[in-house]
């Protein structure tokens, strides 16, 4: 049997509502791998084993690791990375299939094009236009790092692809709510566990920031009142990670030197 050339990785959580629309977009690699986080209430896994050529059920730790299990079990000499409320177009598909196959030896990876449908509608500005993440690698030149927003590291250089991967993510209020309760807990951890302390201008300055830079600067405006809602609440998400970064930061012991300098006073 000939050597798999394109496997797709697909890490999912609740996600029986976008599954099988992801794995129908991969049909033309020639294996569909699903890490399941157990912590999933509805059918994810079910529709993963039925629909997937191998499921991994693992509970989650951290995003790269979850994507690291499935990097584990993947035969392609190329991994395709897409989550599961992600369609790969056909334009896409056909870009990647004739890229790999003519693809100069220095280069270990592609970046691929994110377009954002939030809350149902296709943004032109303030969604994910400027990603370009790595998505597209050589399964032995790359592997995952970072607890939370994770990275691919590669060994070799970088290349860009054309076509773009849709990302129907928020199709409603309340998932962006729960997502954005979840994320800003990692992420705040994720800062705590490199040493960051809050400061005032996090819970000020910086969520206003975020609004102006997304609704101003990148034309959010643009997207409509969906657009205003994203930038609204991408501020929101700002403030709330840094007030749980401060709630995190309040139970952490005092330092030594504070401690000894305070027994003093009340001595």
């Amino acid at each position: 049997m000939a050597e798999p050339r394109i496997s797709a990785l697909i890490i999912a959580r609740d996600a029986a509502h976008d599954l099988p629309g992801c794995l129908d977009s991969l049909t033309w690699t020639d294996e569909r791998i699903v890490v399941v986080d157990p912590a999933s209430s509805d059918a994810t896994e079910a529709l993963a084993r039925r629909l997937a050529d191998q499921t991994v059920v693992r509970p989650f730790d951290t995003f790269a690791a979850q994507r690291n299990a499935g990097l584990a079990r993947a035969q392609g000499r190329w991994v395709l990375a897409v989550d599961a409320d992600e369609r790969v177009t056909p334009e896409l598909a056909q870009e990647i299939q004739t890229t790999i196959a003519q693809s100069p030896p220095e280069i270990a990876g592609y970046r691929i094009p994110i377009r954002s449908i939030l809350f149902g509608r296709p943004f032109v500005a303030s969604g994910t236009q400027l990603d370009r993440p790595l998505r597209l690698f050589l399964r032995d030149r790359g592997r995952w790092v970072g607890r939370v927003h994770e990275t691919v590291e590669l060994n070799g250089a970088v290349g860009q692809l054309r076509h773009v991967i849709d990302h129907r993510t928020h199709e409603t209020l309340s998932v962006f709510l729960s997502k954005l309760d979840r994320y800003t807990t990692l992420e705040a951890a994720e800062l705590a566990s490199r040493g960051r302390r809050p400061r005032p201008f996090d819970l000020t300055l910086r969520p206003l920031g975020t609004f102006f830079r997304l609704y101003l600067a990148r034309a959010g405006f643009r997207d409509g009142v969906e657009g205003f809602l994203f930038c609204s609440l991408s501020a929101v998400s700002t403030l709330v990670r840094y007030a749980k970064l401060r709630e995190l930061d309040r139970t952490r012991p005092a330092p030594a030197k504070t401690l000894s300098l305070w027994a003093g006073v009340r001595s």
